[in-house]
């Protein structure tokens, strides 16, 4: 059967997600050259590749493959990154059982806010109160130990190391193969994980509320 996969606006206090357009290439050109040290395994495009990757995720996109995000940051109201829900799996009978969150990065100002944790959380009850998966996957490289702590803080659990997954997006590997560390959120644990993520936005919006007083 034929499916195509839809990722409507999903917003927090922090962030916004909003379909990935070519109007967000310029604060996306300005996102992606800060700090690129800290993209070291991940696909972030350079300022002049902006255009083209959001061709390529388009691409994908109208192969009902995946669903691409701007990360709108709410304070500045400029994209300061990306991520997409991705490669829908659906059974015989039509049912949409699982998704995966990825093709993620976050300009290096916009690390540590709070808006990776947000976007998640959006992203993922989404996913299991609205499309009703029973499943969220989760990958990185299995040696981006920075990435691999980032998932597990929203409450993934780590399932094992896929060898030679897919390509790597490391510098100088475009011809080699990865490793994938694999994480996922099963529907039963979701409740417990909502939960968790809530106290972590909670204390979030309180040493905001606490940085405007002071």
């Amino acid at each position: 059967m034929n499916f195509q996969l839809e990722g409507p606006v999903l917003e927090g206090e922090l962030v916004r997600l909003e379909p990935l357009e070519h109007r967000h290439a310029a604060d996306l050109a300005v996102a992606a050259e800060q700090d690129r040290d800290s993209y070291a395994f991940t696909w972030v495009p350079s300022a002049t590749e902006v255009d083209d990757y959001i061709a390529q995720q388009h691409a994908r996109a109208a192969a009902g493959r995946l669903a691409p995000y701007a990360q709108i940051q709410l304070s500045t109201g400029r994209a300061v990154g990306a991520t997409s829900y991705w490669d829908p799996r659906v059974l015989d009978s039509g049912r949409f059982f699982a998704i995966e969150i990825g093709f993620t990065w976050l300009a290096g100002s916009a690390q540590g806010t709070g808006i990776n944790t947000e976007a998640k959380y959006l992203l993922m009850r989404h996913a299991f109160e609205v499309f009703d998966v029973s499943r969220v996957d989760l990958k990185t490289d299995a040696r981006n130990a920075r990435s691999r702590a980032a998932i597990a803080g929203v409450g993934a659990r780590f399932e094992g190391v896929l060898r030679n997954w897919n390509r790597s997006w490391a510098p100088g590997e475009q011809d080699k193969l990865r490793d994938a560390a694999i994480f996922s959120i099963t529907d039963a644990e979701w409740p417990e994980c909502r939960q968790m993520l809530e106290r972590k936005l909670e204390a979030r919006r309180k040493v905001l509320a606490e940085g405007l007083k002071s």
